[in-house]
């Protein structure tokens, strides 16, 4: 089977394909968000102290992974393309999660957890497609439609991972497998290569493919450097949201399971709209700078509106708002992707996944032992929401980082360099 030249083919049917892989990958990620620390907990017979305490290395080893895995998924992609890459990532993230439906043993299930880490860092060559099939002042737009993407999976999954998850805790690891091999199924008929190979890299190169080769990239453009610096401290602060939510929210509202779930619910369908609806328009008016330095500035506003909420009903306010700040992936990405060559936006993708692994890695710690550290009894301080006022700092950060960095004249894309 043959495929047309993806400059030639309608470049929205291209950015479709993309959308359709990421919102069944995030589906197949989200689907199992419920019923995991459940089954964690039931290896160690029900004991939720022990449990609780196993469980964190689940999210510190998927991270660990996603720093050093997705660089090497974005340098290959740069060498052989970008399709080869997408589709062997999600066959390789199906089989891996009905090996974890099949997990004997807690150390099996993380094993399966650190592979998982490993295949779904195929999100960087998802970007990197998206920069490939776009013009440069169209791709704003069309990383907003990513980040849709991952909102529909993130509302969709968690909720049938709950249903299925009431039936039998290994439910939804079979249902999220069948997901990921229908998508990687969907991409080997129909998604075409968006890299030709005239402007692929010449070669595999290990000092681009590792982690800190790879960051180096960033440092190839003064505003490229600053501009990750932006990415890393907004990410980080990020991680305040699935680290300590459902802990402060119990803790400050005595919300039940219901509530927490009908509140991400309404947090990823305001995402969805922001990305969906309101990226063009204000990419349009604002420019790219613009865009991302109005997004910090509500993410701001929300996250401080989240830590000072006295009640619910103004938790729920601040949840609109703070959804605004979806403007900043697709600016910022836009920025980026204007000062690398062709054969270097997998590279590029690829370390800005590592530094979202690397945030993923020491950023929860953080927020948890903040939020216990206000919350202690006869601390000085009581103050239940300084997980999410710390996180508002650090995007306080970012915005003067950010006014420096991004300058208002936007560069022409880079010609390819040589391998």
């Amino acid at each position: 089977m043959t495929f047309a030249n993806p400059t030639a083919a309608p470049r929205r049917a291209a950015v479709t394909f993309i959308f359709i892989t990421v919102v069944l990958d995030m589906l197949a990620f989200g689907i199992v968000i419920p019923v995991l620390p459940k089954l964690v907990e039931q290896f160690f017979n029900g004991d939720t102290v022990h449990a609780a305490r196993f469980y964190g290395l689940f999210g510190a080893t998927w991270a660990l992974m996603q720093f050093f895995f997705s660089p090497l998924q974005g340098t290959l992609s740069d060498r052989f393309g970008r399709r080869p890459v997408i589709l062997l990532s999600c066959f390789g993230l199906g089989a891996d999660y009905l090996f974890m439906a099949l997990a004997p043993t807690v150390g099996w299930l993380l094993l399966g957890r650190i592979i998982s880490g490993i295949t779904s860092a195929s999100f960087s060559t998802a970007g990197a497609y998206i920069a490939d099939v776009t013009a440069p002042e169209k791709r704003a737009r069309a990383f907003g439609l990513l980040g849709a993407a991952f909102g529909v999976g993130f509302i969709l999954g968690p909720a049938l991972g709950g249903v299925l998850g009431s039936v039998n805790p290994r439910l939804p690891f079979w249902i999220a497998g069948g997901f990921a091999l229908l998508n990687a199924c969907y991409g080997l008929f129909v998604l075409p290569e968006s890299l030709p190979p005239e402007k692929r890299a010449k070669r595999f190169d290990w000092t681009r493919a590792n982690p800190v080769g790879s960051l180096r990239l960033l440092r190839s453009h003064p505003e490229l450097l600053s501009l990750a610096g932006v990415n890393l401290l907004f990410q980080f602060a990020h991680f305040v949201l699935p680290s300590t939510f459902v802990l402060y929210a119990g803790y400050r509202y005595h919300w039940d399971a219901k509530v927490m779930g009908l509140t991400f619910a309404l947090i990823g369908a305001c995402s969805i709209v922001v990305q969906a609806v309101l990226v063009k328009p204000a990419v349009a008016r604002l420019g790219e700078r613009g865009a991302l330095l109005a997004g910090l500035v509500f993410c701001i506003v929300g996250y401080a509106g989240f830590g000072l909420a006295t009640n619910g009903v103004l938790l729920m306010l601040a949840v609109p708002i703070f959804a605004v700040s979806g403007l900043v992936r697709p600016g910022l990405q836009a920025l980026m992707t204007r000062r690398v060559a062709s054969n270097e936006q997998g590279q590029l993708q690829g370390a800005n996944n590592s530094l979202m692994g690397l945030a993923g890695i020491f950023a929860p710690a953080l927020f948890t032992q903040t939020f216990a550290g206000f919350i202690t009894p006869g601390f000085s301080i009581h103050l239940p929401g300084a997980p999410f006022l710390l996180a508002a700092a650090l995007t306080g950060l970012a915005l003067l980082l950010a006014w420096r960095a991004a300058q208002p004249e936007e560069p022409e894309p880079l010609p390819v360099t040589p391998a």
